[in-house]
């Protein structure tokens, strides 16, 4: 009998662990929990509660609470650990149906990482065959800060728009006061309908925009009512006329205020707000539906470093009014960007063309700075940022001037501005010769049915012609011969050795130069007619500018920056003339204005240096009422510490290229 109790206890002892070896531990259990936390499984965690956590706490204030919490504050990367109970411990546990178990959160959230360590407490619930582990839950679990109360808080802060400055920190685009325009209602007088409707005229928005505005539910009869509507302060014409209508008031704010306006609309820029588009390009993190972009210039280019990082902090409120921080990221306000344009020479070479189409740019010719770019006309940016009429924008695009149009960033054929250059590929290839002189007579020059009965033509009539000489009376026929002679690839590589087919190595969109469409001088006739700047030949108006510096700088072309903190006299390309050849192009350049096509220039208070251009816009070789561009590129001969290119468009009945060394003489003169 005895030994058949000693059996019978065997047996149940193995039965006992067989049935324990299927019994849930806490540790799986937890392991399932954990599981659908790191996956946000909000309703399948609920499941696992204890019944008395569930009493206490329903779904809203479980799986909505966790879900609300979560999304506002941009959980992501959710990490839980926790470290297994040993041995003793689990049986323990077993034994008695509870479990304490130490864990650890990590997340990453909109204002930065959050970790916190706390205790799951497990119990087991249930009759025999459906008993299981459930947690006991509290508001710990989503931050022990609120496991006894309090409301999770978030706050952002806007980073502040970097500012865009000239060489001198004088502001190009600046954060500065504008008004928020809004109604009192209570104020509106005895006619409001006829008062708002004179705002929306003058603020060239809707009546449905401003009535929807007043029925915003939080508005009362004596609140400030904003109505989307920003006006700067120094629009004081308009700001007059809203003062009068009864109702209408202002707030101050900061907003982006454009200095120079149309001055330097196309070079810096406007911001205005983000489109669909553009927001689904760019880090959510960063931008909202309601935040101002870089459209265009150098808002767009440098608008990552302009805009800045918003700062963020989650933070608990108790009860009693105190607060616990979370985590919190400090707000990045953008940077100020420093140019190395000067505000004096934009505006002045800006106002110096009239509005009449045109382009020009002024760098340091010693150091490759940008003092300038110039497109004219223009437009005012203030107006893009807060608030243009479709009268004005339908003006501005039908325009036959083209005002929205960049000038300073297309190309043009150069006319006789490339003579200096390619005076200094003739000297580099020896088929230039200084003292040479070529017997040329009358005006016009071809080579009969070889070139389809084509001539060059020239203005002034001389014989015979040297190289000063040419350049002087600006001789297309001297030019076109030397280019006949030296032949399309020895052209062809001087231009580019100049720049010509690469890109101009500036942070700025521009178009780059072209020797021909198909980038080769194989035609004779066409050959001819880029040596002196006709053809098909295109360039841009910085790129022209800084074809110049080679010779000021002993055959070294200096690469062209727009910000303060590049390194200055950074060299493009050089070896492109000798120090000689140099001088002997700059002596020349000098005897343009002297004696030359650029006579105007000697009215300057100091010494003048530079040369003409004339592009006739021909739509076939045989066209002779074709439009004419003209050009001057010119510089203080003895200071050297400024150099101007200027091309104005259709100067043919009104002065040709005499016009444009006259604007630029005097531009020097005013900024001198």
């Amino acid at each position: 009998m005895r030994r058949l109790l000693q059996i019978c206890s065997i047996i149940l002892v193995i039965f006992i662990a067989g049935c324990s070896e299927d019994e849930v531990t806490p540790h799986e259990r937890f392991d399932a929990y954990v599981d659908l936390w790191n996956k946000q499984d909000f309703t399948s965690m609920y499941d696992m509660l204890t019944s008395d956590s569930k009493e206490k706490y329903p779904t809203d204030q479980y799986i909505d609470r966790y879900q609300k919490i979560y999304e506002d504050l941009e959980i992501k990367n959710l990490e839980i650990t926790y470290s297994k109970l040993s041995d003793e411990q689990l049986d323990n546990a077993m034994e008695e149906g509870n479990a304490t178990i130490p864990f650890t959160v990590k997340m990453d959230t909109m204002a930065g990482p959050i970790s916190f360590e706390y205790e799951a407490s497990l119990v087991q619930q249930g009759e025999e065959e459906e008993k299981n582990w459930y947690l006991t839950w509290d508001p710990g679990f989503i931050f022990p800060e609120i496991k006894d109360g309090g409301e999770i808080r978030i706050s952002t802060t806007e980073p502040t728009r970097g500012e865009i400055l000239d060489r001198n920190l004088l502001p190009l685009a600046l954060n500065g006061n504008v008004l928020d325009i809004g109604i009192v209602p209570e104020k509106l007088g005895d006619n409001p309908e006829a008062n708002i409707e004179k705002l929306a005229g003058l603020l060239n928005i809707s009546v449905d925009s401003i009535n929807t505005a007043l029925s915003a539910s939080w508005v009362k009869p004596e609140y400030f009512v904003p109505i989307n509507k920003q006006v700067p302060d120094s629009n004081q014409d308009l700001l007059n006329q809203l003062w009068e209508i009864e109702g209408v008031a202002g707030q101050e704010t900061l907003g982006r205020v454009y200095p120079l306006g149309e001055a330097a609309a196309h070079l810096v820029g406007y911001v205005g707000k983000i489109t669909a588009e553009q927001l689904e390009e760019k880090d959510p993190e960063r931008y909202t539906a309601n935040d101002m972009i870089g459209q265009t210039g150098l808002e767009l280019l440098y608008e990552e470093r302009l805009k800045g990082e918003k700062g963020a902090k989650i933070y608990v409120t108790k009860e009693d009014g105190s607060e616990i921080t979370l985590t919190e990221t400090e707000v990045k306000n953008g940077e100020n960007i420093q140019t190395t344009i000067d505000s004096t020479v934009q505006d002045e070479l800006y106002q110096s063309l009239e509005e009449a189409p045109g382009t020009a740019s002024a760098i340091n010719p010693k150091t490759g700075e940008t003092l300038a770019l110039v497109s004219s006309p223009s437009f005012d940016p203030n107006k893009m940022v807060y608030g243009i009429s479709q009268t004005e924008w339908d003006e501005l695009q039908n325009d036959p001037n083209r005002p929205m149009f960049n000038r300073f960033s297309a190309t043009y054929a150069p006319g006789s501005v490339i003579k200096p250059i390619t005076t200094a590929i003739g000297l580099q290839n020896d088929t230039i010769q200084p003292e040479e002189e070529i017997e040329i007579e009358g005006l016009t020059w071809g080579k009969g049915e070889e070139w389809g009965n084509y001539e060059v033509t020239r203005v002034a009539q001389a014989n015979p012609v040297n190289l000063l000489t040419a350049l002087t009376l600006s001789d297309n026929i001297y030019f076109a011969m030397k280019g006949v002679e030296m032949g399309g690839e020895a052209l062809t590589s001087g231009l580019q050795q100049f720049g010509f087919g690469e890109e101009l190595p500036i942070d700025l969109a521009i178009t780059t130069s072209s020797i021909s469409t198909t980038g080769t001088l194989d035609d004779e006739v066409l050959l001819a007619n880029t040596s002196y700047g006709q053809g098909e030949i295109e360039t841009n108006v910085l790129h022209m500018a800084t074809m110049y510096t080679p010779f000021l700088n002993d055959g070294k072309m200096l690469k062209p920056t727009i910000l303060m903190s590049e390194e200055k006299g950074q060299i493009w390309k050089e070896n492109l003339v000798t120090t000689e050849q140099a001088s002997i192009i700059k002596d020349a350049m000098r005897n343009v204005v002297l004696e030359g096509t650029a006579s105007y220039a000697k009215k300057a208070s100091f010494p003048m240096s530079g040369k003409t251009g004339t592009a006739e816009l021909k739509l076939t070789l045989d066209d002779e009422n074709g439009e004419e561009n003209g050009w001057f590129v010119g510089y203080p001969t003895e200071e050297q510490d400024i150099l101007v290119a200027m091309m104005m468009e259709n100067v043919k009945e009104i002065g040709a290229s005499g016009l444009v060394v006259q604007k630029v003489t005097d531009a020097l003169e005013n900024i001198k």
